[in-house]
């Protein structure tokens, strides 16, 4: 995450060990709670989602036993995204504080990662896909704490698992013996999830119902697998809050998180016909917390297609 990120989240510890009287705090109300959710969840959806809920898993551990909680959180999030069933996108360079050099270089790498992830490759090698973009996510993130140790081992993993990838999405063409023409091997056909496993994640911040920059990659991948199948009928949006605030006023945040949602579809050229809207309040917490509690797992939207 960029510096400006990790400033207000280790002021955000700063603030709660001054409440609570002590660091120790911050680890288990912010970090604690969700990585544990994330250790203690059953994945479900796709063979992809599921491994890479493992990868993410493996690494927000690493970092939270690194004492780096601002990214143990961040990737426990996108953990229990995964395990919910959501295709979540690589980490987005800008949201990072990367140097010109690297950021012409991965900014390469993940175009060619999204390249053969969106083109089969969740489907054709779902573990080796969930290696690439886990050894991704890796790669930026220790390439702004300039640890070259990791950053080595990360990169190589991940051009290791890119390569490997590619070439089982993009075969080289299979050419008969002179002079017969050069054959070459049909595409594989990718196989839609099932609808009941299609299901999505958008996070708010505390007391928002803005759309974020990362909410707007989860909207843009739900639109692409709306438009790319003719079975779905339906969109339902469900908003939550976190425990914080009274009850009538979390209902009423709820379903402003899940109009923004459904108008950003719409913007985007889904029919809001095909949109319903609910809204579940602090009624349906995704970690269990005491009232009064402002968890950022649980300030959410959850879209599903029928």
């Amino acid at each position: 995450m960029t510096r400006l990120h990790k400033l207000l989240s280790v002021t955000a510890v700063l603030l709660l060990a001054a409440c609570s009287g002590g660091m120790p705090g911050f680890s288990t109300i912010k970090v604690g709670n969700e990585l544990e959710a994330l250790n203690n969840a059953q994945a479900i959806g796709s063979p992809f989602t599921k491994h890479l809920t493992g990868e993410y898993r493996d690494y927000a551990n690493q970092e939270f036993t690194e004492y780096d909680h601002a990214d143990s959180l961040h990737f426990a999030r996108k953990g229990l995204a995964t395990a919910a069933g959501e295709t979540v996108m690589p980490e987005v360079l800008d949201d990072w504080d990367l140097d010109r050099p690297h950021i012409v270089e991965m900014s390469s790498a993940r175009a060619q990662l999204v390249d053969v992830l969106e083109n089969g490759g969740r489907d054709i090698a779902a573990q080796l896909a969930a290696t690439a973009q886990a050894r991704f996510d890796c790669w930026v993130e220790e390439q702004e704490e300039d640890w070259q140790t990791e950053v080595t081992h990360c990169r190589n993993e991940f051009y290791n698992a890119l390569r490997e990838l590619q070439s089982l999405v993009e075969p080289e063409p299979y050419v008969e013996p002179a002079p017969a023409p050069v054959t070459v091997a049909e595409e594989p056909v990718r196989t839609p999830v099932p609808l009941e496993q299609a299901l999505f994640l958008v996070f708010f911040d505390w007391d928002k119902s803005d759309i974020t920059d990362s909410a707007t990659d989860v909207i843009d991948a739900i639109v692409k697998e709306v438009m790319s199948r003719d079975d779905v009928n339906k969109i339902k949006i469900n908003g939550h809050t976190d425990s914080s605030g009274s009850d009538r006023y979390n209902d009423k945040l709820s379903k402003k998180r899940a109009e923004a949602i459904r108008d950003a579809l719409v913007a985007r050229g889904i029919d809001p016909t095909m949109v319903s809207v609910e809204s579940s309040g602090e009624k349906d917490l995704l970690v269990k917390t005491a009232d009064n509690v402002r968890e950022p797992a649980n300030r959410r939207a959850q879209i599903s297609l029928e």
